[in-house]
């Protein structure tokens, strides 16, 4: 077996140009996503992609575990989107073992936050079912400056220096975003630490797409204490049937460079308080960060 990481850059490169050149000849006979893994970043979404992608009955797209079609893509129109996924002939493969054809999906954590994925999403997959992994807002945002920082997307070392600086740049982004459809807000990608864990704000932009019943938001505290336990929940939300449980496993996770300074988790805590009780009414109760 080649070992993927063992490849030339260039060479996987060409490799995904040509498989995107022949899924774009076979779209038509391509599945689109029954559901989607919409967010949170920093939450575990990729932990939860890998043990969905390791169900029998689900096929993951072909190429990238996030798409980004809805969010950075979306001139490139469906067929493109398409491209990226499994054939209908091989999704009907399992059919005879399992009774049922499989389904595939992506996961784009940007899609909670960029302002128009929502409506793009409601008016493509309208019976997509769509998974939002929540958590502690503090320790996410403090986990993505920490990996922005990593991939060299943010210049400033300092997080606090950061959350004082994202206002600023991120200024006019949105609107930008909203008024034309092509524009890449980078620092509305990479830099709103504080902005992205404002969730029920951005849950209710999605409901208003979807319809609430097709949302399912987990706290990506209880997946990582429990994650058997969760992954049932997300099978019986999805209407996949219980298999065997896939190894669960924490991937992405990042070191810090030091513990969050006190004054600042107390100030982020006390603004993300209205936020949280907001978030309390999809959960059916305090946020577990909220519950000592």
């Amino acid at each position: 077996m080649i070992d993927a990481t063992a490849v030339p850059s260039p060479v996987k490169r060409l490799a995904h140009i040509g498989s995107r050149a022949y899924g774009l000849l076979t779209a038509k006979g391509r599945l689109l996503p029954s559901f989607l893994i919409c967010g949170g970043q920093r939450c575990g979404t990729t932990s939860l992609y890998r043990a969905l992608a390791a169900h029998p009955v689900v096929r993951k797209a072909v190429l990238h575990k996030g798409v980004h079609y809805f969010d950075l893509n979306y001139h490139r129109g469906i067929d493109w989107y398409r491209a990226h996924f499994p054939t209908v002939r091989a999704a009907e493969r399992s059919r005879d073992r399992y009774g049922m054809a499989a389904q595939t999906f992506e996961s784009s954590p940007y899609y909670l936050y960029h302002p128009l994925a929502a409506g793009r999403i409601g008016a493509d997959l309208p019976d997509v079912r769509a998974v939002v992994l929540v958590r502690d807002p503090v320790e996410r945002a403090y986990s993505q400056h920490a990996h922005e920082l990593a991939r060299r997307f943010e210049p400033e070392a300092s997080f606090a220096r950061a959350l004082e600086l994202e206002p600023t740049r991120l200024a006019g982004e949105e609107e930008r975003l909203i008024a034309d459809p092509t524009y890449h807000g980078f620092s509305h990608q990479h830099h709103a630490y504080r902005g992205r864990g404002e969730y029920a704000t951005h849950l209710e932009r999605l409901a208003g797409a979807l319809g609430r019943e097709q949302i399912l938001v987990v706290e990506s505290e209880r997946f990582f204490s429990a994650p058997g336990d969760v992954y049932d929940e997300v099978l019986a939300f999805l209407r996949l049937p219980r298999l065997d449980r896939p190894p669960f496993a924490r991937h992405n996770a990042r070191p810090r460079p030091a513990p969050l300074d006190r004054i600042l988790r107390a100030e982020l805590s006390a603004h993300y308080a209205p936020h949280d009780a907001r978030l309390a009414a999809w959960l059916g109760r305090p946020p577990l960060w909220r519950a000592h």
